[in-house]
């Protein structure tokens, strides 16, 4: 008899939201100046996707102008973001959720890990 294959579960019902640290400087290095603050935003849009599981990955204003912020070619080493996973109320979006990353200022990155966070 064959094995049956494992249930993969639905991401439909987990609206969810986690803070990840990302550790940019290995996303970058090697990039051309030029092109490392456009790559840095679609490194960080990788990461939802497969952290989350969604293929729509929507990026706050607010992480735009964090990653910016010392200019094209240099990005800060690590990056502390806030993605959740949402429910999209359009009625002819071609996925179910989305994912919105936010960015979240902290001081240090010591002793940071994953975190799931409630949401209000």
């Amino acid at each position: 008899m064959a094995k049956s294959a494992p249930q993969k579960r639905s991401t439909l019902a987990d609206v969810v939201t986690r803070e990840y640290t990302i550790h940019m400087h290995k996303l970058v290095f090697g990039r051309s100046l030029r092109k490392r603050a456009p790559h840095a935003i679609k490194a960080v849009k990788a990461f939802a996707q497969k952290a989350m599981g969604t293929k729509d990955v929507r990026v706050d204003p607010s992480l735009n102008k964090a990653l910016w912020s010392r200019g094209v070619k240099h990005i800060n080493h690590r990056i502390r973001v806030r993605i959740a996973r949402k429910r999209n109320d359009d009625e002819d979006a071609k996925e179910k959720l989305y994912s919105y990353v936010t960015f979240v200022p902290v001081a240090d990155f010591k002793g940071l890990e994953t975190t799931v966070v409630d949401d209000e």
